[in-house]
């Protein structure tokens, strides 16, 4: 009997985005998936649009007061009955045979825990070519992933034991909570890679989380220190993880005062005072 994947898309005032993604789940070749689309307490006309689909049980609906996208997905996880969980921004939409070919993939390569695929990238209409330095890979990509937010939530299938394991997506982090748990499952674990677009990944909008927030690296900056206190890495890891929060921080710290933040420069020269501490 194949597994059952269960597939969460967790969703806030996007109605107008919302049904392209649940058809894209829902016209996938592989069946045996039930879908959860978690509504983040929307006050839009997300649960009149989602009601047909409800009544005729095409999805399970769960209501919760607003507690950002990582809370969402977390519910979504903890009322999942998959082996398999998979993510989709509602902003987002899957190719036909995006889970087949995953678990396909995970047949063979049994060790794995979890898998990402290769993407298309729309930007107000218009396809938008990936730079190099955008180039995915699989295996040992922690260097990687320290650098860029490598992986989009959209196309990662993941064992729902591992991502409990890593006690999921850190619902302190109002950004950049994909960056922090991809770097804490590739500190320790090799991640597989379709090198074939399987999802569209659409932006330009005014609601992403990347055009509403500044100072992202405030964020990965912490997720880079709980690697730093957390995993026994290499001398090469470690060596980089350090210069390149060294980088960061510099930059944060001028930004900052730039500004007029002194208060935040601060906060980020405590941190940085606080790598001298562990030996390379």
């Amino acid at each position: 009997m194949s597994d059952l994947v269960s597939v969460i898309i967790p969703t806030f005032n996007r109605s107008q985005f919302l049904l392209r993604a649940i058809h894209s789940v829902l016209n996938q070749t592989y069946k045996n998936i039930e879908l959860l689309v978690v509504d983040d307490g929307s006050t839009d006309e997300t649960h009149k649009l989602l009601t047909p689909l409800i009544e005729n049980k095409s999805l399970h609906y769960i209501k919760k007061n607003n507690g950002g996208v990582s809370s969402a997905r977390n519910a979504g996880v903890f009322s999942a009955k998959g082996k398999w969980i998979a993510f989709l921004d509602s902003d987002d939409e899957w190719l036909t045979e995006k889970l087949e070919e995953q678990l396909s993939f995970l047949k063979y390569n049994s060790h794995l825990s979890i898998v990402y695929t290769d993407e298309i990238w729309m930007r107000n209409g218009v396809r938008v070519n990936q730079k190099k330095g955008h180039r995915k890979s699989g295996g040992d990509i922690f260097l990687k992933c320290i650098q860029q937010c490598l992986i989009a939530p959209s196309s990662v299938l993941i064992n729902k034991k591992l991502f409990v394991d890593m006690q999921g997506f850190n619902e302190e982090f109002v950004v950049c909570e994909d960056y922090d748990l991809w770097l804490k499952i590739s500190s320790l674990h090799e991640i597989g890679f379709i090198a074939k677009p399987l999802i569209i990944k659409y932006g330009g909008h005014d609601d992403q989380l990347s055009m509403k927030f500044f100072a992202m690296d405030s964020w990965r900056l912490k997720s880079m220190y709980f690697i730093l206190l957390n995993r026994k890495l290499e001398t090469e890891k470690k060596a980089l993880l350090i210069k390149l929060m060294q980088q960061k921080g510099a930059i944060l710290i001028q930004g900052y005062l730039k500004h007029g933040n002194p208060v935040a420069a601060s906060e980020i020269e405590l941190l940085l005072s606080k790598i001298s501490e562990v030996v390379v």
